[in-house]
């Protein structure tokens, strides 16, 4: 349908220009008015712009008469991107600037004089054909540095339909290296991608009311309805599956520009590729590991593993052709596998950047749920959470990648890169992720041949994945409550080792910002506190802390308040020593929101009549003396924080606050979640101190667009709040939150 309506778009448009046209006093010969780029391929959407180009020939001079063509298409409200150029200005235009010489490819003859128009096109198709071989270099840096910026439409959390990779420019580029002669492409896969994607940019324009590619998370429910598919996720999985397939022959048709333009050695016509023996039944041939001559897929169950594994590992191409092949005749691996097929698995994904690539191939093939058929509960499927910059598939290769660069910190690197790979393969049902990865874990790893204890391991890592770095950023390691609740899951040196190793990489494959200096010093404090508890390692690199503050906290107090800025990995640290009081933390929290500081944690005790608290914040080059004289201005009262932080901003999700009963067995700990804003440390600080509360430390951490903060409280004279007075600090502070923004229901 979708089809149809384009075509009608096309024609109502032309019918537009085309009288603009007819109203107008140009010549009849050595004029014509040309649609180029979208406009050109006839692919407008419901908002699209009309890009067209009046040329002339060089020996014609227009006057006002051009200018009078666009004036009744103005009026008619259309949106239409115009200019006027000779036949040498285009061909000059054309060679100066890929982009121009691209949709010139595409010109379609609009009014006027059709001779003139089929010159331009055979001038341009010539210049394109005769420069193919020194422009298609720049090209392809043009294309590959865009998919970096962009993305991959296929796995992108946001994707643009347009310009990510994998999306309706790429097909653009595809048709133009087909122009070259130079190359082929499989037309009738290109064709099938192309129209799905243009059939899912209509709908967007329909669903958004705009011009626009970037598909938001909101969007997908709308586009499912526009496109005839069940839910939202059955949209994602239609539109990534075409721009998935559109990314795989495109990589395929540059590796074959490549070998046009000789930087890859290919055969000569008529001769048989030379062969290069890599191992039992496979070898490389013109850059891409493929089949030997004699191989027997029916008989070698392995194959399909070796040609990945060695593909991946000297990052060459596993040839299509030979993925397809073996996802059709190789025989069956047996349950369990043996030790020969386990370890090429774990060659495979211990191969690094290679893994990518050769992992696609296998999906695109057909080939992969050979190997792994629960594979499909997580193909091409979104993630919930806006943190993600990838689906959860593209997520896990990637978090294998990651642990491939770790294996040396560990005694077991085939338990590492395993685990990686099933880490979120719970993922897609209502259950949570973790909870039913583990029993799908231990299916697949028994299905592997790993023994029985290293198949409880790879469990044990799936099911617990997010809790050492979630204990890590939010809960206090000197409170031996929290080493208490990591090794009563994680009972062993190994399993601490591991997940140290696998929360980095999970960490590295989600975002740019989710591994910082600051989280990764958390996660190695509590991993060292770990393995001290299970008789492994010391404390700390220095001495296990005392319960009344951290270590080096014995060093002469000041007579008077202190407050110093240091620098330290991936940040600053602020310091504050000041004469104790129950205001105190919410004063310093406010000092460090008026100046837009944005803080990762923080830690804050008594001693001697003395409140010090330590807070490790964002790079900002904090001036200790503004600091100091913002927080004197408050404690005397000139300035009052809470006017200029208690204005309501936006919220998505309304604040909850959590009574973690079982946390700590010397303090209460509050757990606060809410959209992130500045002041949120300062507010819950100050309705603590008005309910007559003190705040032992705070633990801060910001995921993605929310915070997530704990503070470990106690009664001025120490200890933990009764039951009773805990659920009212924790209603005091749920009000004062929802006080401070305003719930967006829609």
């Amino acid at each position: 349908m979708t089809a149809t309506e384009r075509l009608h778009r096309r024609d109502a448009a032309d019918e537009l220009v085309r009288s603009a046209y007819e109203q107008t006093a140009l010549p009849a010969d050595g004029v014509a008015l040309v649609a180029v780029g979208g406009y050109g391929r006839g692919e407008l959407a419901p908002h699209s712009d009309l890009d067209i180009v009046l040329i002339h020939d060089d020996q014609v001079t227009l006057g006002e008469e051009a200018a009078a063509l666009w004036y009744p298409l103005w009026d008619s409200g259309a949106s239409i991107d115009h200019s006027v150029r000779s036949l040498e200005q285009c061909s000059s235009a054309a060679a100066d600037d890929l982009r121009v010489a691209l949709g010139l490819l595409d010109l379609r003859h609009l009014a006027g004089d059709p001779n003139l128009t089929l010159r331009l096109r055979t001038a341009v198709l010539a210049q394109w054909r005769q420069s193919a071989r020194d422009r298609l270099p720049a090209l392809q840096e043009i294309v590959r540095a865009r998919g970096e910026r962009l993305g991959e439409l296929a796995h992108a959390a946001v994707p643009d339909l347009k310009e990510s990779a994998g999306g309706l420019r790429d097909a653009t580029v595809l048709k133009a290296l087909v122009a070259t002669w130079l190359v082929d492409v499989p037309h009738a896969d290109l064709e099938r991608c192309r129209t799905h994607l243009l059939d899912a940019r209509d709908a967007l324009h329909a669903v958004a009311g705009r011009a626009t590619d970037r598909v938001a998370p909101e969007h997908w429910e709308g586009v499912a309805r526009h496109l005839g598919l069940a839910d939202e996720r059955a949209a994602q999985r239609h539109v990534r599956s075409q721009a998935r397939r559109m990314t795989h022959l495109s990589r395929l048709t540059w590796r074959r520009v490549d070998a046009a333009l000789g930087r890859r050695r290919t055969p000569r016509l008529g001769r048989r590729p030379d062969l290069q023996p890599l191992g039992q039944g496979v070898a490389i041939a013109d850059g891409e590991v493929v089949l030997a001559p004699r191989a027997r897929p029916d008989l070698d169950p392995t194959l399909l593993l070796r040609a990945a594994a060695e593909a991946a590992e000297r990052g060459l191409v596993l040839a299509p052709p030979t993925a397809a092949r073996l996802a059709r005749e190789a025989a069956a691996l047996p349950d369990p596998w043996p030790e020969e097929a386990r370890g090429l698995l774990v060659r495979l994904l211990a191969s690094g950047e290679g893994l990518r690539a050769v992992w696609e191939t296998l999906d695109e093939t057909g080939a992969l749920p050979r190997l792994l058929p629960e594979w499909e509960q997580i193909r091409l499927l979104p993630h919930a959470s806006v943190v993600h910059r990838y689906t959860v598939d593209r997520h896990v290769v990637e978090t294998c990648i990651e642990a491939a660069r770790l294996i040396r910190r560990v005694a077991r690197p085939d338990l590492l890169v395993v685990a990686a790979l099933l880490h979120d393969i719970g993922k897609g049902g209502t259950v949570d992720h973790s909870v039913a990865g583990e029993p799908v874990a231990r299916t697949i790893a028994r299905r592997l041949g790993f023994s029985d204890p290293d198949v409880a391991q790879i469990a044990r890592l799936v099911r617990w994945h997010l809790l050492l770095a979630g204990t890590a950023t939010t809960r206090d390691p000197e409170d031996p409550a929290t080493v208490a609740a990591v090794v009563e899951h994680l009972p062993t040196v190994a399993d601490i080792e591991l997940l140290r190793q696998l929360s980095e990489a999970d960490a590295r494959a989600t975002a740019p910002k989710a591994w910082t200096p600051w989280r990764a010093a958390l996660i190695d404090d509590l991993a060292r506190r770990c393995l001290a508890a299970l008789g492994s390692a010391p404390a700390s690199e220095d001495e296990t802390p005392a319960d009344d503050g951290p270590t080096g906290a014995a060093e002469p107090l000041p007579v008077r308040r202190r407050l110093t800025v240091e620098d330290v990995p991936g940040g600053q640290r602020v310091t504050v020593v000041a004469p104790d009081r129950t205001r105190l933390l919410a004063d310093v929290a406010a000092v460090l929101a008026l100046q837009r500081i944005r803080v990762h944690g923080a830690r804050a005790w008594s001693t001697d009549g003395w409140g010090i608290s330590v807070w490790e914040v964002e790079d900002t080059a904090a001036d200790p003396a503004l600091l100091a004289t913002r927080l004197e201005a408050i404690e005397a009262g000139r300035l009052d924080p809470s006017s200029r932080l208690a204005r309501p901003t936006p919220a998505r999700l309304e604040p909850t606050v959590t009574v973690c009963a079982e946390a700590s067995d010397r303090a209460t700990v509050l757990e606060v979640r809410m959209d992130d804003r500045p002041g949120v440390v300062h507010l819950v600080a100050a309705t603590l101190a008005a309910e007559g509360i003190s705040v032992r430390s705070a633990h801060i951490a910001t995921w993605g667009p929310q915070a997530v903060d704990v503070f470990y409280v106690q009664e001025p004279g120490g200890g933990p709040l009764s039951p009773e007075r805990a659920d009212a600090a924790a209603h005091a502070v749920r009000t004062a939150l929802l006080a401070a923004v305003t719930l967006d229901h829609g």
